[in-house]
């Protein structure tokens, strides 16, 4: 049973019983299906097959897919991935952090961003980075809440 095993990552132990909310890095195909619903309130432009294709994909370069599920329901998820560039030495990048529409503010955010940062300096990264979409003003009190600070402006242009 998923929720009851302890999930050790990088020496991090993410749950001691199913009591207790659970954080598991998504690796199956199922496993990632679960994240489906969540994920989708975030990137309601995907579909679940084109959702899990592409998770894959990326996971294949690097990317991570974790989620926080209490009482067998995934609540939230986040996917990131470790890099290093020259102007943040190595860092966690934060591209997707989203809890459930009903379970926001119940802690179950704050447990995986928390969770993230452990993950983090347990890597050995110099920083913790994420972008948010500037219409997001819940998500932006809520990393301010968590001490992050507003670093740049990021610049897009779509090519296709």
């Amino acid at each position: 049973m998923e929720d009851s095993v302890s999930d050790t990552i990088d020496g991090l132990t993410a749950t001691a019983n199913c009591t207790m909310p659970a954080i598991t890095c998504a690796t199956t195909d199922n496993q990632i299906r679960r994240c489906f619903p969540v994920m989708a309130q975030l990137r309601p432009q995907l579909g679940e097959a084109e959702f899990v294709k592409r998770v894959k994909k990326q996971q294949r370069d690097g990317y991570e897919l974790a989620y926080l599920s209490d009482k067998k329901i995934v609540k939230a998820i986040a996917g990131y991935r470790f890099s290093e560039s020259l102007s943040w030495g190595k860092f966690i990048y934060v591209d997707d952090l989203v809890t459930d529409g009903q379970f926001r503010s119940q802690g179950f955010g704050q447990q995986l961003f928390t969770w993230l940062v452990k993950r983090a300096r347990a890597r050995g990264c110099d920083q913790f980075h994420l972008d948010s979409g500037v219409q997001r003003f819940g998500a932006h009190r809520f990393y301010l809440e968590g001490r992050m600070d507003i670093v740049a402006h990021h610049f897009a242009m779509k090519l296709r």
